[in-house]
């Protein structure tokens, strides 16, 4: 009995299991991009992040990219809106697009069977700032369209100062006073010329000594006769 009773516990786990496996791959995709702003400098490329979750293949739909900011031109009568990135039938469609960013942007068509569909702007400019908006009108979900912020911006040139640098008043020496080039002349002028008086004064002395060469006189003591 407690035999069955196991199997019947551990069949009912994996019953649930398997239905809650079923249900998250059934799970509509949606589109998610950055949470966070980009940022790159002028001149540089730059990778806006949008894919969907779960995966989903989306070689076979259509996907946009644009900024939503951008007001559709008024000398257009049909105020047809232009696109920074159109994809649909499985190429770009360049007739929609945005001039400024003919030949500069691309999706990453090897990863649309994974549902990545991010765009890749080449050599950013100051006008491309500004926010940007995938979106897949055909996708089945709850979220077919997602915004990213781009910030463009010169690098700082400001370097942080170094850190854990050692003091330099812990291994400093004591300082020595060196004499400058007069006093070290003056040093040795004084010394030769102490040198030459000394030399002088040995040399007079000398001669006088030879010139009046003194005597010893021993004092004697007078010695008592001797008595018989």
């Amino acid at each position: 009995m407690l035999q069955l009773g196991g199997f019947a516990l551990l069949s009912a786990c994996l019953t649930l299991l398997n239905t809650a496996v079923r249900t998250d791959a059934r799970a509509p995709p949606r589109v998610i991009g950055s949470g966070e702003p980009i940022r790159v400098a002028p001149g540089d490329d730059v990778i806006l992040p949008c894919h969907l979750e779960p995966k989903y293949n989306v070689e076979g739909l259509t996907v946009e990219w644009s900024k939503p900011d951008l007001q559709p031109d008024p000398a257009d009568r049909l105020s047809r809106v232009e696109y920074v990135h159109f994809y649909r039938d499985g190429r770009e469609v360049l007739d929609l697009k945005i001039r400024s960013y003919l030949r500069r942007t691309e999706l990453f068509t090897d990863d649309l069977k994974d549902g990545n569909i991010s765009l890749r702007i080449k050599n950013v400019t100051l006008a491309d700032q500004g926010s940007y908006r995938c979106f897949i009108p055909k996708l089945r979900g709850p979220v077919t369209a997602s915004t990213i912020q781009l910030v463009v911006a010169p690098q700082s040139d400001e370097t942080p100062p170094p850190t854990n640098l050692p003091n330099p008043d812990e291994h400093r020496e004591t300082d020595v006073e060196v004499p400058s080039s007069g006093g070290r002349l003056y040093l040795s002028a004084l010394a030769g010329g102490l040198f030459l008086f000394l030399f002088l004064f040995v040399v007079v002395g000398v001669c006088l000594h030879k010139r009046n060469p003194g005597k010893q006189n021993y004092d004697v003591a007078p010695t008592a006769p001797l008595t018989a």
